[in-house]
């Protein structure tokens, strides 16, 4: 656009701004000032600072038929994030620029306070879990083969008194744990819906996923999409769910249903349904969005994620059901287990317990991503 041409500061949207930031858009298209202009793409994160995301190109057509012939039309070729390869989708084009709609340092940080600085690694746990251990860890709890300065995590808070998941804790029932990466765990659910029913944990104490540090955030998704792709590949597909309301420490909880049963959309229905006899009031989400765009840090809330990536969120305002998605997931429409709805009900011996983690870790060890290739 040529300078002078549209004056930004009139014609800019302070909330249009806002919500280009939280969605991400990958192509943002604009006619309002009836004119043509296309800058460079620009990030959605901070490098060294955030998960690397997808980049955004900013599109302004001026009006068909304009008397300065000026171009309304963009032709362009786009696949389905749900059908790219994760590496293929963040890479950054060669003339990317920083995000437009950031404030500059100087600006933010009048009146906000200063991040705490990052502190010393996490740490890293070996249990005897009689199974192979995996990659050789330094004590920093970083891949031997990592770069002689890594980049150091922040330092999760501590929690305010004994919690039963933070795995440092004499609480936690060790034998139930089933694999540990650097920033989380998978642990067998007590009393699970299944066999195969298993947490997705923080290492350090943190409430909920919105919570999370940018780099626990990116091992959580790692679990997530290994998951899926071990439940597949023995026929299952899993719902995911996280309920912060009345708990101290993240517990996402990862539960197969097999492909037989029902399909996704069964699902889908099946918590809708059920939040609509309750009053709970269920809301869609787009696919692609992050839970972090929707709550803020401290609130209550209830989410379901399906193995489409479909999401469904409710904001707890008041008294919420807190067997709700084991209900949902153990009626007679989904798993037919109306009588496992309570996790007090299903609780088995300890020597079952440590049998069904024993074949858990030698079934999933195939798709562990913390072994050595």
């Amino acid at each position: 656009m040529a300078q002078g041409e549209v004056d930004t500061k009139k014609c800019g949207s302070a909330l249009i701004s806002g919500l280009a930031t939280d969605l991400k858009p990958r192509y943002h298209f604009a006619a309002l000032e009836k004119t043509y202009y296309e800058r460079l793409p620009y990030r959605n994160h901070i490098v060294l600072q955030e998960t690397t995301q997808h980049a955004t190109r900013f599109i302004a057509l001026a009006s068909v038929g304009n008397p300065e012939k000026k171009k309304y039309l963009y032709a362009f070729s786009i696949v389905p994030m749900k059908l790219m390869d994760a590496a293929e989708l963040v890479k950054q084009p060669p003339d990317v620029t920083e995000n437009p709609y950031r404030k500059s340092g100087k600006e933010a940080s009048m009146g906000k306070p200063i991040p705490a600085p990052e502190e010393e690694s996490a740490c890293q746990f070996f249990f005897d879990l009689n199974e192979k251990q995996g990659r050789k860890r330094s004590s920093t709890g970083r891949d031997s083969k990592s770069s002689p300065h890594p980049k150091q995590p922040r330092k999760p808070p501590q929690p305010p008194g004994p919690c039963w998941f933070c795995l440092a804790s004499p609480e936690v029932e060790k034998h139930l744990v089933v694999n540990i990466g650097t920033h989380c765990y998978l642990a067998l659910a007590k009393g699970g819906l299944s066999d195969d029913h298993v947490l997705i944990l923080p290492i350090g104490h943190y409430q909920s996923v919105v919570e999370l540090s940018a780099e626990v955030v990116e091992e959580v998704e790692k679990y997530k999409v290994t998951l899926r792709r071990f439940f597949k590949s023995r026929g299952k597909r899993c719902v995911l769910f996280e309920r912060n309301y009345k708990s101290h420490h993240l517990q996402l909880q990862v539960i197969p249903v097999p492909l037989s049963r029902c399909t996704t959309d069964d699902i889908k229905d099946a918590f809708v349904t059920q939040a609509e006899q309750q009053q709970i009031e269920l809301l869609e989400i787009p696919e692609h969005s992050d839970i972090k765009q929707i709550a803020q840090p401290g609130a209550a809330y209830f989410y379901v994620e399906l193995d489409t990536g479909e999401k469904l969120f409710h904001r707890i305002k008041k008294n919420f059901p807190l067997q709700f998605g084991r209900e949902v997931l153990a009626s007679e429409a989904i798993l037919n287990i109306p009588d496992k709805s309570d996790w007090r009900q299903c609780q088995v011996s300890k020597e079952e317990e440590e049998m069904l983690a024993h074949r858990f870790r030698k079934d999933f060890e195939p798709f562990d991503f913390t072994l050595d290739d």
